[in-house]
């Protein structure tokens, strides 16, 4: 095995394996693994541009049964603090960001003991009522594995029933790290990696599209960041003809401020700015499948992310108007839709505004350039 078998093997195309992935990782230097991800960035995606969208993180309920070791931001049932978003709440947040040029609700939420699937059926349908031009980019496969066991159904029942109410597509949320012995140290409560895997094939059977994720830089090794890889990829290999299964991979580092991770186990993030871009690199050549690869702006910074766009990424993600989870763990940085584009010129190429299913779309005119912290 050899550093320039490798290269030209993903210059091809071809699929690494995980001892592969693991030897360019341990080897490769990182300007030589920047040039390898830029160049099946534009052999896959030719124009000079990088996209970037306008939507909300809005949390259903902060109640959550799944006590993950990394978050901050959940609150058990009973807690003061807990909570369940009212329709004059999320009227209120999509008008918002409507006016700030957004047409996306990415909506997610804890694993509540008590809200099952017609809970989440009348919210969908309230809100698509309320908003027809609304996207509902919703959940992820946590939630739709928990939803499954309260109703004792199956994940494509569950699927199909949110798709009738109003679901256009579904987050990769909840990854992690795929492998059952992280999840067993990290997200216990959650579902385990290959129920993951599992709820996207069905999204993917019923042509519903989605995203894949990786939470990196905590208790997983190496093995087990290349092993999550390569099951992304098969799932992708999997999905029918025409379908578009995931349509984009975004990597991102634990996230440690305040977390149980942190302060009992002594788990810090050490991942630095030239591992990210490594890592935005591997996973262009390791997802040959996966045509988009997007740089999280919002855990490391608007320097490494601009670097990352010459390693292989080709999106910039949102400028997230509202974010509770990653930014409660630590996460501080933030962007306007002015910023975003700047940022994306000054790293030389084109901003263009998209949608959630990667099409273009214009920035609409009266747009307020400004961003909502909380």
């Amino acid at each position: 095995m050899t550093l320039k078998d490798l290269y030209k093997k993903a210059l091809h195309f071809d699929w690494l394996t995980i001892e592969e992935g693991i030897f360019l990782f341990e080897n490769a230097p990182t300007t030589e693994l920047m040039f390898i991800g830029n160049e099946l960035r534009f052999k896959q995606k030719p124009e000079n541009i990088v996209t970037w969208i306008i939507d909300r993180n809005v949390n259903t309920t902060n109640v959550c049964i799944a006590n993950c070791k990394f978050c901050n931001f959940y609150r058990r049932p009973g807690h003061a603090e807990s909570y369940i978003t009212t329709i004059e709440q999320y009227k209120q947040k999509i008008e918002e960001t409507f006016r700030l040029g957004g047409e996306q609700l990415l909506l997610q939420g804890g694993h509540h003991p008590d809200l099952g699937l017609s809970f989440y059926v009348d919210l969908f349908k309230q809100l698509k009522s309320l908003y027809p031009n609304l996207k509902l980019h919703s959940l992820g496969p946590p939630e739709i594995a928990h939803i499954a066991k309260l109703e004792g159904s199956s994940h494509t029942e569950v699927l199909k029933a949110l798709m009738d109410a109003g679901l256009d597509s579904l987050p990769g949320a909840g990854a992690e790290i795929l492998n059952d012995r992280v999840r067993r140290l990290i997200s216990k409560g959650k579902c385990g990696g290959q129920e993951w895997l599992d709820v996207m094939r069905a999204a993917h059977q019923l042509n519903l599209t989605t995203s894949a994720t990786m939470m990196f830089g905590h208790v997983e090794t190496i093995y087990e960041r290349f092993e999550h890889l390569s099951w992304l990829r098969q799932v992708q290999s999997e999905k029918p003809e025409g379908a578009k299964g995931f349509l984009a991979f975004i990597p991102w580092p634990f996230m440690d401020e305040g977390t149980l991770l942190s302060k009992v186990r002594g788990i810090k993030n050490h991942v630095t700015g030239d591992e990210y871009i490594r890592i935005i690199a591997l996973s262009r050549i390791m997802l040959p499948n996966i045509k988009n690869i997007q740089a999280s702006w919002l855990t490391v910074g608007k320097e490494v992310a601009q670097l990352c766009l010459h390693a292989g990424a080709n999106d910039f993600g949102s400028i997230m108007i509202e974010e509770n989870v990653v930014s409660a763990a630590g996460a501080p940085h933030r962007f306007t839709a002015d910023g975003i584009q700047q940022s994306i010129r000054a790293a030389g190429f084109t901003p263009q505004l998209r949608t959630q299913q990667y099409e273009f779309r214009e920035l609409p005119v009266e747009t307020e350039q400004q961003v909502i912290t909380y």
